[in-house]
């Protein structure tokens, strides 16, 4: 009776957080509806019930976004740093203050459990609290010329106007993590949020108002059709960055329109993340190591160990530990108490990881645990864990985006090394050793932008985030995370 109780509270808790957030376009500061009035639905994956519905935008709310912010740009740029580092910094600690509220959203549009969404509220805020320390450290060098004729004066000032464009799967870290360099180099901002998890970026604009960003430098519109609202962003002549997360597939389109304009572009795509295990390492550290990278938002994120290798000598017993580790977990609607694996975003996705699945079993894998979806409403899928998987399954090729690991043997460092390295992505790579040698050997050999050595988990604000490859170009976070919303000015002054 206590749970029950409990659940009907968080379920309202949620339902309170949704009804006080702005739905609309935000345009030059101010809401309103799309031009064409129409609005769309947003579902609760765990009940698959409607729980909000958000203006939908075309071509017209585009034009007036993108023109805001080309018109507020240049005033914008000659606000200080101090100015730009208060507001995120304002921001970073209004996102903590709500973060529970921020956490119900989340769970209730994108199917999270409200521990790990908590955490996601908190990780996002510190991209604003990180980038705002950043604004005020922006440089510039004076040199003098190999003759010394002339001092070589270089500074730095904001690329321009970008388009922002964002996936479901993060809803809020993903938005601060490109809002926020942003804001702090001076560039104003067209963003357009996933449509699947729209409430998290909504709820996020009215903290920034409320943090005093100025109107016209963050404008947002919500779409169903994305290509109405990106592709006249692109074409405009007005934006001069795009930043982009997302499936490789939509980001080769967009470094396409890119090149129409010579567009700055960062771009952070899709993975296929090899986790390794050497017969050496402490298998237990190794088995909580592959649960965080393996589950992790529901194993719907472009870092989840997507394929798990495993040295011969162990490969059984880790499956076995695995497996156990895997289908003790809870699954169930991510506000209720104890849960610990939530629903996919949509049937979509649901019917995919399946197919992954049982491609996968008539092609000779084991499955050691779960394998199916529960009973029910809700686009649930079990933590499965497939043994013997074979070279020729379509989820050794194919980010599985769900909660299945396939554990696959191998006998030998270099074939390790050779088979991770056989795919056209390059996001972030595992290992799990405790010689130190091997670590560092096979972390440099790996073709990857990041590498967790004896952990799951390689995301941080403070670490340059991104891939090589055909997961993207650029990074985001860290010390560099600013440098791709500013460009470099030279002038020459004769010494005289």
């Amino acid at each position: 009776m206590t749970t029950n109780v409990t659940e009907s509270a968080a379920s309202a808790a949620a339902r309170e957080a949704i009804a006080t957030i702005s739905t609309g376009i935000f345009i030059d500061g101010a809401w309103g509806e799309a031009a064409s009035g129409a609005r769309f639905d947003v579902v609760n994956p765990a009940t698959e019930e409607v729980i909000a519905t958000v203006a939908d935008g075309g071509p017209e709310d585009a034009r007036r976004a993108i023109e805001t912010a080309g018109r507020v740009q240049k005033e914008w740029a000659k606000t200080s740093p101090r100015e730009r580092s208060e507001i995120l910094r304002r921001a970073y600690e209004l996102i903590m203050a709500r973060q529970d509220q921020l956490a119900l959203v989340m769970t209730a549009e994108m199917g999270k459990p409200l521990a790990e969404a908590k955490g996601e509220v908190a990780y996002a805020a510190e991209f604003f609290r990180w980038f705002s320390e950043e604004a005020v450290r922006i440089g510039g060098d004076l040199t003098t010329t190999g003759d010394g004729k002339n001092r070589i004066l270089v500074s730095r000032e904001p690329v321009g106007p970008c388009v922002l464009v964002t996936p479901w799967n993060f809803p809020l870290a993903m938005g601060t993590r490109k809002i926020g360099p942003a804001i702090a180099a001076g560039c104003t901002m067209v963003f357009k949020p996933a449509n699947l998890t729209p409430l998290s970026s909504l709820a996020l604009v009215d903290i920034l108002v409320e943090a005093g960003l100025p109107a016209g430098v963050l404008n947002v519109v919500c779409t169903t059709k994305a290509s109405d609202v990106v592709s006249p962003w692109m074409s405009s002549g007005i934006a001069r960055k795009v930043s982009f997360t997302g499936s490789t597939a939509v980001g080769v389109r967009l470094l396409e329109q890119a090149s129409q304009h010579v567009m700055r572009s960062s771009m952070e795509l899709g993975g296929n993340a090899p986790f390794i295990v050497f017969e050496d390492a402490d298998l237990d550290r190794a088995v909580e190591g592959a649960v965080a990278a393996k589950m992790r938002n529901m194993g719907e994120a472009c870092t989840a160990a997507n394929r798990l290798f495993v040295q011969r000598s162990v490969a059984d017993e880790f499956a076995r530990r695995l497996a156990a580790r895997l289908g003790a977990l809870t699954v169930g609607d991510g506000v209720e108490p104890g849960t610990d694996v939530g629903p996919l975003v949509e049937e979509k996705a649901l019917r995919k990881v399946q197919e992954l699945v049982d491609d996968a079993v008539a092609k000779g894998a084991t499955v050691v645990c779960g394998g199916s979806r529960p009973e029910g409403a809700g686009y649930f899928y079990s933590p499965t864990v497939l043994a013997d998987v074979s070279a020729d399954a379509d989820l050794m090729t194919e980010e599985i985006f769900g909660p299945v690991a396939p554990v696959v043997p191998f006998d030998t460092e270099e074939e390790v090394v050779r088979i991770a390295n056989d795919t056209p992505w390059g996001l972030v790579g595992y290992l799990f050793t405790q010689d130190v040698d091997r670590g560092f050997r096979v972390g440099d050999a790996l073709e990857v932008g990041m590498v967790g050595l004896n952990t799951g988990i390689v995301s941080n604000p403070a670490a340059p985030f991104g891939g090589v490859k055909a997961s993207g170009l650029g990074r985001e976070g860290g010390r560099v995370g600013i440098e791709e919303f500013l460009e470099y000015k030279y002038m020459a002054v004769p010494r005289v």
